[in-house]
Order: C-alpha cells, then structure tokens, then sequence
C-alpha cells in the first residue's frame, strides 16, 4: 500500500505539469507543423527551401478575401447577437418564473451537436422545409418550392443563423453557472433601492462581475464561429465558401503543392480569427466608456417593459426552432412519400432505419468508443488537477491551468491541420489513439469548467473530520471526496462525451478518414439530397449525447434510491 500510496501522490503532484505538455503540445506542434508548409519547408513533399511563394497564392486564389470576409464578421455577429440575447434575458427575467422554465428548455439543447442543429435548421428553412410546407398553399400560394436562396447563400446569413441557435444554449450555460459565484441577487436588491429598472440595474452592477467570468467562453465562441466547418458546409455558402471550408479542399486537393496553400491558408484564418478577436477587445472598450458615462448622468432606466418584451421573445424563438429542428429531424427519418407542400409525409415507417443499421454501427461504436476513451481521460485528469491544487494550495497551478483553454481559442483548422501533416509524415495518422488523444485537447477544457466549481465548494468539515479520524489524503479523495462529487462527476462525464461526439474536424483530419463517427458521416451527407437518410444519421448523432446526460441523471437515483447523500453538494 506504500507504494500504491507514493505513486498516488506522485501523480497528483505532476498532474498539472503532465496536462499542460498533453494539451499544449499538439498545440504548439500544429502551429509549428502549418507554419513550415505554409513558408515552403515540408521535405516530405519536397519543400526544402523557406519562400512566402505559398502565402501569395494564397491571397490570389480567386474569392480569397471575400471567405476571409466571411470568417470574420460571421464570427463577430454571432458572437454579438449569442451575447446580447442571452444577456438581455438574463437581466429581464433573473428572478421571474419565465427563467427557470427556460433554463430547463435551453440545457437539454447544449447536448445537441452543431452538425445536427444544422441540418434541422435547413429542413426547417429551406425553400421546400417544413415551414414553407406549413404555411402552403393556403397562406404562400405556392404548390411547389420556391426559388429562395435560403440555405447556403452567399452572404452567411443561413450560417450565422445556425450558429446563433447553438451558441446562445452554450453561452447561456456559462453565464448561468458564472452568476452562481457572484451574489446577483444582493446586487440587484441594492440597485432596485436606489431606483433603477430591473435591466438597467443588471447592467449597473451584475455585468461588470458577470463578463470577467464569462469572457474566456466568449473568445472560445469567437475562435469556433470564425473557424467552423461542419457546420459551414451544411449551411454556409459555397462559391466561394467561407476561409475554412476552403482550406479544407486545398487540403483534399490532388495537387500536393496546394497543401502548401492550404497551410499558407491556416496562417490567414489564423490572423484571421485574432482580427475578430482584437475587434471585440475594441468593442469592449467603447462599451464600457459608453456605460460610465451613462452611470455618472444617474440615468435609472425604469420603463423596460418593451425591452423585456423583446428579450423574452428572441429567446421564445431560439427555443421554439431549436425543438422544431429536431422534431422535423425525426419526420425526415421516418418519413415515407412526401411531395411539397404537404405538410406531414403519407406515410411513416422505419424502413430506412432497418436497411441503413448495418452502415449506422460502424461510426456509431468508433463515436462510443473515441468519446467514452478521451471523456475518461479528461474528468480524471480534471480530478487529479483539482485535488493537487485542494493539497497544495497553489494559485500558480490554477493560474499555468488556463493555459488549456487556448486550443478553444485557437482556430481547429489553423493547427489541426499541422499535426495531421506531422502525423502523416511519420506514419501515425488514421489510427484510434491519436484521434482520442486529439479529442481530449477541445474535451478537458469542457470538463474543468463543469468540476472546478463543485469541487472547491466541497464542505471542508468532512474532510478535517476524515482527517482527525486518521484517514490519509488518498482515502478520503476516493472515498470521501469523489462519492460526493458523483451527480458532477457525471454531469461533466455527459458534458465530455457530448463535447466528444460533436468533434468533426480533428476526427477528419487526424483520423485521416480511416476513423469515421456518426459526425463525419452525417456531414459528409450534406452534399447530397437525402433527407431521409441525413435525418437518420443527424438523429443518432443527437440520441448519443442525449443518452450520456440520461444516464448522468438516473445513475444516482439508482445507485442510492433511498438515501440523499451530500444534499447540499449535489445540488450544487
């Protein structure tokens, strides 16, 4: 047991050291890996000599600026409209009834998959989708569909849309859990005595606290809108397409030499994404000039109800078409025959579902088995962090921590791709282990966010009790610590695994598409006009995350049916 023991502690004591070098590493080694080709250097291909060739003609290639156009202000918009709703909401409805019934719409939505909230947004709003087929013939005249560039048009606004839908669940999740730790119900009492209007009061003395927590989640909604793919080739436009998805074909190209134009393009959407980045850094300092001079004018804002109208509404609508997304998802996959505008198919059945279950297993299980493997990884790493910083007490090592939340800042593309270019030159591509390893970079991040609040709000009574009782470190972290963390420990588990399931690019491009999962596979259908067989496989994309945060919540329950263990902490 010494030596159980001596190890335990060993790796408690290196764990911060060995998460840092597993997440920094492959980001670092990207960045090297895409900025060698992109300047020339990749011998393998025969680059041996260092030229800035590749970055011209990456700036030449025709609809070049106007993809980098797109990345841009695609990121910043969604950002801004995300972060303004779910704010507003916030403010106009903290403590009213309409929160809470919301909350428990908008939490189930962050376990849908970008790629499957894409798709049913484009059955939902395309020229021949649900909504046209409802309101057809009787209210639009048409009796067939009409020629509207909904999706996929040139401008981004049907991508942006799908953006939208999904990072106001996730942003709404972090605000949610940020506003736990700041006291926002004795801050708005004290600016309610002094007069001020329930929005303006929220703004006065909620925000400043409440955006120093959640700006790190806003970056990381900044980097991911700028740089999506999947969800990019599903509703984005095509000629040309945003700078990603462009630098995805150079990278499918026949041509070798245009991987050296496609790393020259990783470069770009890389100072790309730090453009928006430093716009919003911008826009935060107009901000808060503009607020403190609004607050010294003593202005108190107190007639809002056409503002909390507005709020409540523009969050209605997200909920509204995101359950009608995945409603009109599981018509498709059942649908027989269904001629435009009929509302509901003839027929339903599960015919399509019987004959494509042998295809459906195969990336069903790599999905299972890549997400369950690097969800693992991640909450143990998670635990063992926490548990070193709980025993030492070290501000440095939560401080070096923050540094694995940069590859949710970085572009995918801009270094994913790297380290596929160095995996393939040394023969390691398109095997499990790299892609799981890959996945637990975008996974862990997830799963600190979702433990590090529970386990420092731990009672530390029962720990000096366990203590006094002459139990080591050791056994009151397994027994003692990680019982009580069970409801988060699973949550972060379900969180993981859905974070996991949603990952296309680095399951793409690491596993040099000798690993396919369900996200891959129902992508990849986007360039065809199945809609039976993509509502198939966008369903179980969404049924797998669903199933993680089932088991998350029935798991207790079942283990203890009679016994309410640590009430405090598991509600937490």
């Amino acid at each position: 047991m010494t030596m159980i023991n001596r190890a335990l502690n060993f790796l408690f004591w290196a764990a911060p050291a060995l998460v840092i070098l597993l997440l920094m590493g492959p980001l670092l080694a990207g960045l090297l890996g895409v900025g060698a080709p992109a300047l020339g250097y990749f011998p393998a291909l025969g680059g041996v000599e260092l030229t800035v060739d590749y970055l011209h003609k990456a700036l030449h290639v025709p609809g070049f600026w106007h993809s980098v156009h797109l990345s841009i202000w695609i990121g910043l918009a969604t950002t801004l409209i995300s972060f303004v709703i779910v704010i507003g909401f916030f403010a106009a409805f903290w403590d009213a009834p309409l929160f809470g019934k919301i909350t428990r719409f908008v939490s189930p939505l962050m376990s849908v998959p970008h790629a499957a909230a894409a798709f049913g947004f484009a059955f939902l709003f395309a020229p021949s989708g649900w909504l046209i087929r409802l309101l057809s013939p009787w209210a639009t005249g048409f009796d067939r569909p009409p020629d509207w560039l909904i999706i996929n048009d040139p401008l981004g606004y049907a991508l942006l849309a799908g953006l939208v839908l999904k990072e106001i669940p996730f942003l709404f999740l972090m605000s949610l859990s940020a506003a736990s730790q700041i006291n926002v119900d004795q801050r708005l009492k004290l600016a309610r005595s002094l007069g001020y209007g329930r929005i303006w009061a929220w703004i006065t003395v909620v925000m400043p606290a409440l955006y120093r927590q959640i700006r790190l989640p806003i970056f990381a909604v900044i980097a991911f809108s700028s740089s999506v793919v999947d969800v990019a080739l599903i509703l984005g436009p095509n000629l040309p397409p945003s700078l990603p998805v462009q630098i995805l074909r150079w990278m499918n190209d026949p041509d070798i030499e245009m991987r050296f134009v496609a790393a020259a393009g990783a470069v770009f959407q890389l100072g790309a994404t730090l453009f928006a980045l430093l716009v919003w850094r911008f826009l935060e300092i107009v901000c808060s000039y503009l607020m403190r001079q609004m607050q010294a004018k003593g202005m108190r804002h107190q007639n809002d109800g056409a503002v909390r109208a507005l709020f409540s509404l523009a969050m209605l609508t997200i909920v509204l078409i995101s359950l009608a997304s995945l409603i009109i998802l599981g018509i498709w996959s059942l649908a027989g025959y269904w001629r435009f505008p009929e509302a509901l198919p003839r027929t339903l059945g599960l015919n399509r579902w019987m004959d494509n279950a042998s295809y459906l297993w195969g990336p069903t299980l790599n999905a299972v088995n890549i997400g369950v493997a690097a969800t693992l990884i991640s909450v143990g790493l998670t635990l063992i962090c926490l548990e070193n910083e709980c025993r030492h007490n070290i501000r440095l090592t939560q401080k070096a921590l923050r540094l694995i939340y940069l590859p949710l800042i970085v572009p995918q593309i801009a270094f994913i791709s790297g380290i596929s270019i160095l995996l393939v030159r040394y023969g390691l591509d398109g095997s499990f282990w790299p892609v799981t390893l890959m996945h637990v970079v975008f996974v862990f991040p997830y799963t600190y966010l979702a433990l590090e609040a529970s386990f420092h709000d731990l009672d530390p009574r029962y720990m000096q009790t366990a203590t006094a009782l002459g139990k080591s470190q050791n056994r009151i972290f397994f027994h003692i610590k990680l019982p009580m963390l069970l409801r988060p420990i699973l949550t972060a588990l379900a969180l993981g695994f859905t974070i996991s399931v949603a990952q296309y690019i680095p399951t793409l491009l690491i596993g040099a598409g000798r690993v396919p999962t369900i996200t891959t596979e129902a992508v990849a259908l986007a360039s065809g006009g199945d809609r039976r067989l993509i509502g198939i496989y966008a369903l179980v994309q969404t049924l797998l995350p669903a199933i993680g945060f089932v088991l998350a919540l029935a798991l207790p329950k079942l283990l203890y049916p009679n016994k309410i263990y640590f009430a405090k902490q598991q509600e937490r």
